[in-house]
């Protein structure tokens, strides 16, 4: 007996490294110090010594149940790129960059090429938000989990200068509300959407013209990753006073989380165009619109609120970084929380 025939493949292991090298190369920054396949990641803080006090954040999660559709479709280069930004968009919603990033994937089996194609999605994602994948872990775990299936999570490290927080405490009466779109339902919530849907590959496979594309394309579309927008704003000389991360919860969770007691959001259902594939889940599956909003982004992955004078240089700071802003409320004095009209 040996551990390959326990179902451990330490050898499958190897080369899934040696695959997954040329994805990981390209998202090093000159802080990494050392390569990829030690037993820590490294990561020079030289960069953050101009900073007067810099603060360390730092953001953790996975990808949901959205992976089953990733092994439905057998199509897994992208959900590494919801894993990344689940993390670093939580990061930038609190005025940090994003420094480094760690995945970890749990598998039945570790199929070298499937390994290196979600870690290609992790690169990806990393790209997408200027931080470095400096490491991460494959475990093999046979008897726990089919051995087609995996799971795959991460956290993420970024600065921040102490006076660059973004905190909610000077969010005042008569501020607005600008949100951005998203790609579509990110990473929460599906499992309702597959409660909604019939989860086979001949219904995820249809086109549907409502959608512009297959049902599964549009569900398994990536989390729009919003760091390069922030960046953009913060460049732009503005200062965001409050942010919200939309994500489980929606609107009636997350809102909430940005604004101090006595300031209340009010946001505007008709000030933005609802992505169709959300109208499609609501008449399939008979959800009511408050559910929908408490449980899904509706368009918006981001919103956050700036000083009034500050509109116009914020909708085009992000617009220059290539994401879609839309003023949809604005704050009001009451009981901290959220009304949609």
């Amino acid at each position: 007996m040996d551990y390959k025939n326990a179902g451990v493949d330490i050898e499958a292991g190897y080369e899934s490294v040696e695959l997954m090298k040329k994805f990981v190369k390209g998202t090093m920054r000159p802080e990494v110090l050392g390569g990829l396949g030690g037993f820590s990641g490294a990561f020079s803080l030289d960069a953050i010594k101009n900073m007067e006090e810099p603060v360390l954040l730092s953001g953790t999660d996975g990808c949901g149940t959205k992976v089953k559709l990733a092994f439905l479709m057998d199509k897994h280069d992208t959900i590494g790129i919801d894993a990344v930004a689940m993390c670093v968009n939580d990061v930038a919603c609190a005025g940090g960059e994003p420094l480094f990033f760690l995945d970890y994937i749990a598998c039945g089996k570790n199929y070298p090429e499937k390994i290196a194609t979600i870690v290609s999605g992790v690169a990806e994602g990393c790209k997408q938000s200027g931080c470095a994948l400096i490491g991460g872990e494959t475990a093999e775990h046979p008897g726990l989990m089919p051995e087609d299936e995996y799971d795959l999570a991460g956290f993420t490290v970024g600065v921040v200068d102490k006076k660059d927080i973004i905190t909610g405490e000077d969010v005042k009466a008569g501020d607005v509300l600008i949100g951005m779109a998203s790609s579509g339902v990110h990473s929460n919530g599906f499992s309702l959407v597959r409660k909604i849907f019939r989860m086979d590959k001949e219904t995820l496979n249809t086109y549907m013209d409502e959608l512009g594309t297959t049902l599964g394309e549009a569900l398994l579309a990536p989390t729009r990753i919003y760091v390069g927008a922030l960046k953009s704003i913060k460049n732009a000389g503005v200062r965001v006073k409050a942010c919200s991360h939309i994500t489980g919860g929606g609107f009636y969770e997350n809102i909430p989380r940005m604004l101090p007691e006595g300031k209340h959001a009010v946001v505007e259902k008709n000030s933005y165009p609802v992505p169709p594939i959300f109208t499609l889940m609501a008449r399939e599956g008979n959800v009511d619109e408050h559910m929908m909003y408490n449980t899904y982004n509706m368009g918006l992955g981001m919103v956050l609120a700036v000083d009034p004078a500050d509109v116009d240089k914020t909708m085009e700071a992000i617009k220059a970084a290539g994401d879609t802003p839309y003023v949809v409320g604005k704050i009001t004095d009451g009981e901290k929380g959220v009304t949609l009209c």
